[in-house]
C-alpha cells in the first residue's frame, strides 16, 4: 500500500512542486485547496484574488494526475484567525496571522480533514525542513530552517507541535527557490513563472486600514513626536533587589505622556498604527522620517520619533507570559531559574540575534545581546539552537 500524502495547493510555484516530488517518491498524492475567504472588498484588486489560485491549483493537479478537491474553511478562519487579529488590534498589540493560520488552520482544521481523507501524512510548500532522532526511546521530530536562507519559512510554523510535526512533509526544504522555478517550468507546470503571493495568509493582498475598519471604528487622536534626547531615555539602571528585578528592567517598555514631546499631527485611530511603522502617518517637515515609538490605545495617542536609530525604537529584551510559551521541543522546555543561551528573531526575515532565555515563575524572559528595534506585543518570537527551531512565545 502506498503512504497518501495530501498536499496543501495554495495555486503557488513552491506547493506544486511540493506535489510533484512526492509523486516522484512514490507517494499516493491528493491535492486540496483551501478557500479562506469570501470577502472581496477589502482586498486590493488582481493581488492573489483566491479564484485564480484555486484554478491554477486545478490546473496544477490535472497536469500531475492527481485528485483534486477544495474545501471551504471561511468559517473557521474567521473564527480563529480574523475575529482574533481583530481583538489582538483593538488592545494595541500586533498579531501574525501567518504564525497563527500555521498552528489554528493549515496544521490543524486542515490536517483533520486530511487525516479523515485516509492521509498518512499533509504537506505544504514551506521552506524548511524536518528530522527525526531516537531519545529515551521516544521518536523526537526536530523544525528545521530550509536550506534557502533567503526563503526560509520555519518561523511562520514555530508554534507546530510534535504530534502536528509527526505528520507533516516539507519536500522542498532542501531546496534554492530557483530550482523549485526550474523544477516547475520543466514539468510544465502553469505556476513556474506566478509571482510569490503577498499579504495575509490566505487571503491576499490586504488594505490593512480598510480591514480593520469594517470592525473598528476610526476615532481621532494625536500624534506626538518625542526627541530624541527625552529626559527618560537618560535615566541609568537602578540598583536591583533580585535577578528578575533586572530582568523586568531589561525588557520594560518605556511609558510615554503628552507632556513628553510636540503634537505634530493627527491620526484616525492609535489600534491601526504598529510599532516600527513609518507610512502612513502623514506627517512632512522633519529631518528624518518619523516612525512608531508607540501606541496607546487606552488614550488614542501615537508616540513617534525621528530617524530609524531613535532611542525610543529600541528594547533589550522581552517578556513571554507562562501560558504563552511554546516548546515544539518539549523534552528541552526550561524548568524555573533555568537560563539558556539561544539564537532568536522578533519576525520573519530578521537575521538571528544572540539572546538568553531565562525562565522564572511568572514566564520567560528574551534578553538580546544586542538592543532590538520595534519589539512588538502581540507578534512571535522564536528561539533556535544552530538551525534547529527549538521554540517560540509571544511577546507580552
Amino acid at each position: 500500500m502506498k503512504q497518501r500524502v495530501v498536499v496543501g495547493l495554495s495555486g503557488g510555484v513552491d506547493s506544486s512542486v511540493a506535489a510533484y516530488l512526492l509523486k516522484e517518491q512514490g507517494y499516493d498524492v491528493i491535492g486540496l485547496f483551501m478557500k479562506n475567504w469570501h470577502d472581496d472588498t477589502v482586498t486590493i484588486s488582481n493581488e492573489c484574488p483566491w479564484l485564480e489560485d484555486s484554478n491554477d491549483a486545478m490546473l496544477v493537479a490535472q497536469k500531475l494526475g492527481i485528485p483534486f478537491q477544495t474545501v471551504d474553511l471561511s468559517e473557521q478562519y474567521k473564527e480563529r484567525i480574523v475575529d482574533y487579529m481583530f481583538r489582538e488590534y483593538e488592545m494595541g498589540r500586533t498579531p501574525n496571522p501567518d504564525v497563527l493560520c500555521n498552528r489554528e488552520i493549515k496544521f490543524d482544521v486542515f490536517m483533520k480533514i486530511a487525516l479523515d481523507l485516509g492521509a498518512d501524512f499533509v504537506a505544504t510548500g514551506h521552506y524548511c525542513r524536518k528530522d527525526s532522532i531516537e531519545k529515551d526511546g521516544k521518536t523526537i521530530h526536530r523544525l528545521l530552517s530550509g536550506k534557502d536562507n533567503n526563503k526560509d519559512q520555519s518561523y511562520f510554523l514555530c508554534q507546530l507541535s510534535q504530534e502536528q510535526l509527526a505528520k507533516t512533509l516539507f519536500p522542498i526544504g532542501e531546496l534554492m527557490k530557483p530550482q523549485v522555478r526550474e523544477i516547475a517550468a520543466s514539468k510544465g507546470l502553469i505556476t513556474a513563472e506566478k509571482r510569490d503571493s503577498q499579504g495575509l495568509c490566505f487571503i491576499g493582498k490586504v488594505r490593512l486600514p480598510d480591514f480593520l475598519q469594517q470592525q473598528l471604528a476610526p476615532k481621532e487622536g494625536v500624534i506626538v513626536e518625542v526627541p530624541s534626547n527625552f529626559e527618560g531615555y537618560a535615566v541609568g539602571p537602578p540598583n536591583f533587589n533580585s535577578e528578575e528585578d533586572k530582568l523586568k528592567y531589561l525588557a520594560a517598555k518605556k511609558r510615554y505622556g503628552t507632556g513628553d514631546g510636540t503634537v505634530v499631527g493627527k491620526h484616525q485611530g492609535a489600534h491601526f498604527f504598529t510599532k516600527g511603522q513609518r507610512k502612513g502617518l502623514a506627517v512632512g517637515g522633519t529631518k528624518e522620517p518619523l516612525f512608531v515609538i508607540d501606541t496607546d490605545v487606552e488614550e488614542n495617542v501615537i508616540y513617534t520619533g525621528q530617524g530609524k536609530d531613535h532611542p525610543g525604537l529600541y528594547r533589550q529584551g522581552l517578556f513571554v507570559r507562562g501560558e504563552e510559551i511554546h516548546w515544539v521541543r518539549e523534552d528541552l522546555e526550561l524548568e524555573v531559574d533555568q537560563s539558556l543561551k539561544v539564537k532568536a528573531r522578533i519576525r520573519y526575515r530578521q537575521p538571528l540575534q544572540e539572546a538568553t532565555l531565562h525562565r522564572t515563575e511568572s514566564g520567560l524572559y528574551v534578553i538580546f545581546k544586542q538592543p532590538q528595534s520595534a519589539i512588538s506585543e502581540g507578534q512571535f518570537v522564536a528561539w533556535y539552537d544552530g538551525e534547529e527551531l527549538l521554540g517560540s512565545g509571544v511577546i507580552s
